[in-house]
């Protein structure tokens, strides 16, 4: 069986990386959602949770760090567009089970192309930050499961994981 070839939207024809065109593309709602976790030891969860943490409210200053990343992602991703976001949640929850804080964001825009690097963006930098601050009690936290989880607009429509 022959697999087909993958068309690659950033990479010219030359082969080289270039910004994709998308100017003739409708403006249409668009909206991405995205996931990541960071586990952490005991105590540094129950710092967090009790708010004893000498940097400050954990959790409250993630949000804010991931909602500034998610409008700022073109200038740290090389190719993406810049975009005038309409609206960038980010929530934080704290999980007992896995000892360590959820992290989800949601990024609307009207535009031409999609937000999902905005979301996941968003979703690294507030768990990036929460390291950040938690870094005295536990040097070794593991940030990961960061995915996409929706992303809806354009001509592909709207598709959820799983």
């Amino acid at each position: 069986m022959t697999k087909k070839p993958v068309k690659l939207t950033h990479v010219g024809s030359d082969g080289a990386a270039r910004m994709v065109d998308v100017s003739e593309k409708p403006e249409t709602p668009r909206l991405a959602r995205a996931l990541g976790v960071i586990r952490m030891k005991k105590d540094a969860f129950e710092a967090i949770r009790s708010q004893q943490v000498a940097k400050g409210d954990v959790l409250s200053v993630a949000r804010i760090a991931g909602i500034m990343a998610a409008k700022r992602t073109s200038e740290l991703v090389p190719l993406c567009h810049p975009l005038a976001l309409d609206e960038v949640r980010v929530d934080l929850s704290l999980d007992p089970e896995l000892s360590g804080v959820v992290v989800e964001s949601l990024v609307k825009t009207v535009g031409r192309t999609g937000v999902e690097m905005e979301a996941i963006v968003a979703v690294t930098v507030a768990l990036v930050t929460v390291y950040d601050m938690v870094k005295s009690a536990d040097r070794f936290m593991t940030i990961g499961d960061i995915s996409l989880v929706e992303k809806s607009g354009g001509r592909t429509g709207r598709h959820i994981a799983g």
